[in-house]
């Protein structure tokens, strides 16, 4: 952020509450960009709706999303207002957007970690969590597509005792966030955002929260 962003960000921080920026430390203070998740053509606007929820829930800030065959959709109804505090990557402009999206993350320096029953998985109490990981989740019937399981680098999947074989995606996401997280936090790796990364969302979050930005803004500009 330059100097002008820097500015205006004070400038909109005096217009909120000792209590709302306190939020916004406590809950930047345990968003992450070390984990991040993957959703392939996941076409119930439900599941998509409530894995935006558990990566705000987890602290994930991104989620990406990639539609070959479906839209996606989020239901405030069911994310709650999540959609909000978290970064949306979308991937939709190709006709087939899934080598778009991991050739992007592997520039970020992510591994590409596919969700799946497969033999050959990693269970998830024995997952690396030291690695930057991008944990793709497809549909619940079908799973990821053959083009992630060719190029995955790796394989997850949750331990399983019972005649069924599979979680909804968003139960699942919910699982694997909720162990792989918690031991990142416990871990000597540096998985918080940059001292740039929280100023971007700070503002970004001020823009969201202040009723009339648009003309505060102007006014400050104005200036």
């Amino acid at each position: 952020m330059n100097r002008e962003d820097i500015a205006l960000l004070n400038y909109l921080q005096s217009f909120l509450t000792d209590r709302r920026k306190a939020t916004f430390e406590r809950v930047l203070s345990q968003r992450t960009k070390h984990l991040t998740v993957v959703l392939e053509d996941i076409y119930q606007k439900y599941n998509t709706s409530a894995v935006v929820r558990n990566c705000d829930v987890f602290g994930i800030q991104d989620l990406h999303i990639i539609e070959n065959k479906y839209n996606s959709y989020v239901s405030n109804q069911v994310a709650k207002g999540a959609q909000k505090w978290i970064d949306f990557h979308e991937y939709n402009q190709r006709e087939y957007n899934t080598k778009t999206c991991i050739t992007t993350l592997r520039d970020k320096g992510y591994q590409i970690i596919a969700t799946t029953p497969h033999n050959d998985s990693c269970l998830l109490q024995d997952f690396d969590v030291t690695k930057k990981s991008a944990l793709v989740f497809g549909v619940e019937k079908e799973g990821v597509s053959d083009y992630i399981m060719n190029e995955a680098d790796g394989f997850l999947k949750i331990p399983m005792y019972g005649f069924t074989e599979s979680f909804n995606i968003s139960v699942a996401v919910a699982i694997i966030l909720q162990d792989l997280t918690t031991r990142l936090r416990k871990s000597d790796v540096k998985w918080q955002l940059s001292t740039q990364q929280k100023d971007e969302k700070r503002l970004d979050w001020c823009k969201k929260t202040i009723g009339n930005v648009d003309q505060i803004i102007e006014r400050f500009y104005a200036k």
